[in-house]
């Protein structure tokens, strides 16, 4: 049973190492779709102190094409400001996908266009949509539903 949480073209390196954490504590597999914002060759892993990222699940893909081809008959969900759904209202599946776009615009909107239907959002105060939450929080956020949802498979 496992998960995908997947960061189009993530730019601030805290962020992904956040999430590639609780991916690890997880069993959650991790796609990073290029261009990254950051070094993640094993040099630079191990100057940030990441200890943790032999135990991570990782997948890194050369484009958000790439990705889709590879990956099209898996269920992906479009997390953004502007889905149409909140992230509750679906029940989750084992092998659903979760993607998030770049911290500074998010998800292409052509894309979201495209996959309206797959599109969740994380409910917040009108005086913040100005702004998000933070990417890999809005991730956990996320995530934690659908492991709810599937009795926290394979966690103790």
């Amino acid at each position: 049973m496992a998960l995908h949480i997947v960061f189009v073209e993530p730019e601030i390196p805290p962020n992904t190492g956040n999430i590639a954490r609780t991916c690890a504590a997880t069993n959650t597999k991790l796609h990073l779709v290029k261009p990254l914002g950051f070094d993640i060759s094993e040099k630079a892993v191990k100057r940030a102190g990441l200890d943790y990222w032999p135990y991570v699940d990782i997948e890194v893909h050369e484009s958000l094409n790439d990705f889709m081809e590879k990956y099209k008959n898996k269920r992906k969900f479009l997390a953004t400001t502007k889905g149409g759904h909140l992230y509750t209202e679906f029940e989750y599946r084992d092998d659903d996908m979760f993607m998030f776009g770049r911290e500074t615009r998010g998800l292409p909107r052509d894309f979201i266009a495209k996959n309206e239907e797959m599109s969740i959002r994380i409910p917040m105060s009108e005086n913040t949509r100005l702004r998000s939450f933070n990417l890999s929080n809005s991730a956990n956020i996320i995530l934690f539903e659908a492991l709810r949802q599937l009795g926290f498979p394979e966690l103790k």
